[in-house]
């Protein structure tokens, strides 16, 4: 049994890690703004500004591992703000001798090797592209961080999040810095399966200071 720390455990992602980690006996705190509508029996939920240092030691204090699931949305938009946040809990968790894990977008992804990167492309929203670049540089920040620091940074298939729910298959594909598509082009993971690939790492660690992705 894995402490688990998630942060932004009620939202899409997180709440799906939550929820896997909790049903394979983990001991699991979520932190977030607030508290979810429907909360996952055997979770503790914290409530915190995660821009207070105070509330980030706090939830790194006494976690295996520590797991952000936060998007540079809302209170957390605006460039350098959630990566700021992810440093200070980066090196929180390397301070304890925790692991630390992000889930990042697939923006940063490259389309094929030798790039480009996928936020880089005419295909990839608009919308969506300052977020993309905020995570690109919290990856490049793991990159560079200390080599005390035993992180993983998980970049989703480009269809991934609440509008796009699909169902759990209970099996996934695990790439690299590419990118991962099936024959048709298609680049898809549910909430549940990735979920899944989250705790599987945490259980079995393959990737130590290094991004990895997944997709079906």
């Amino acid at each position: 049994m894995a402490r688990i720390t998630v942060l932004g455990g009620t939202g899409y992602a997180g709440g799906h890690i939550v929820a896997a980690a909790a049903a394979r006996g983990h001991e699991v705190t979520s932190y977030s703004r607030n508290l979810p509508d429907s909360p996952v029996d055997g979770i503790d939920y914290r409530t915190g500004d995660l821009s207070d240092d105070g509330v980030i030691a706090s939830a790194v204090d006494g976690a295996d591992v520590v797991v952000s699931a936060v998007s540079p949305r809302g209170a957390l938009e605006g460039t350098g703000i959630l990566r700021g946040i992810l440093a200070t809990a980066a090196e929180a968790a390397r301070t304890a001798g925790a692991r630390f894990g992000v889930i990042g977008g697939a923006g940063s992804l490259l389309v094929a090797e030798g790039g480009p990167l996928l936020l880089d492309t005419d295909e990839f929203p608009a919308e969506f592209k300052a977020e993309a670049k905020e995570l690109t540089s919290v990856l490049d920040d793991l990159r560079a961080s200390d080599e005390t620091l035993d992180w993983f940074f998980l970049s989703p298939a480009a269809v991934f999040g609440a509008y796009a729910p699909g169902e759990a298959v209970g099996t996934y594909r695990v790439g690299g810095d590419v990118l991962l598509a099936d024959a048709e082009g298609s680049s898809a993971i549910s909430g549940a399966d990735l979920a899944d690939a989250v705790v599987d790492e945490i259980e079995r660690p393959a990737h130590h200071r290094a991004r990895f992705s997944v997709a079906y």
